[in-house]
């Protein structure tokens, strides 16, 4: 090999290794967060089924005992039943989300989100709800008797619990006040 060859060798590989060094590396805790997003989808996808059949016992089995978020959860939906009304195409958009913490049983995720395509549905109507503006919340999930559920979403700006979410994102937007509610 030329000796100039040699040396543009030499430095495309320098200038290629410290392309590379200097890159941003991925963080460490992208794949535990990405299984603790995955389960949070499905906890999704089951919670839109509960909300899309008017189906409060389902509703109930996504949350752990005594939660106030599952309580407001299903008062909410009770609210629509009893209008005649179901909830359905249900989509949750994760934003943006940080894996605060993952311990045998227990996840905690900061999740902003925004719910988006969901319908109110009964006999002859059909009235697409508000598309959602992107909103922060921690969301604490147990696993129970072999499920993930969720105990509690709290606003993730303030230091110590808020009151229960409502509406059928994932602990997300409050929906309307059901329709023909005073």
């Amino acid at each position: 090999m030329k000796p100039h060859s040699l040396a543009l060798l030499v430095v495309l590989l320098v200038t290629t290794s410290c392309a590379h060094a200097d890159a941003d590396p991925e963080p460490v805790e992208t794949r535990p967060t990405a299984e603790a997003l995955s389960l949070l989808r499905e906890w999704d996808h089951r919670r839109a089924r509960a909300w899309a059949d008017g189906d409060t016992a389902a509703l109930a089995g996504l949350y752990t005992r005594g939660s106030r978020t599952g309580s407001h959860d299903r008062a909410m939906l009770a609210a629509y039943a009893a209008r005649g009304l179901r909830v359905t195409g249900l989509r949750t958009q994760v934003l943006n989300a940080t894996l605060r913490s993952w311990a045998p049983g227990r996840i905690t995720l900061e999740i902003t989100d925004r719910v988006v395509g969901a319908h109110a549905v009964g006999r002859g109507v059909r009235i697409p709800l508000p598309r959602d503006r992107p909103s922060t919340r921690v969301i604490s999930l147990r696993r129970v008797s072999g499920q993930w559920r969720v105990g509690e979403v709290t606003d993730a700006g303030r230091r110590r619990r808020s009151g229960p979410r409502s509406g059928p994102g994932t602990g997300s937007p409050p929906l309307p006040a059901p329709l023909g509610a005073g």
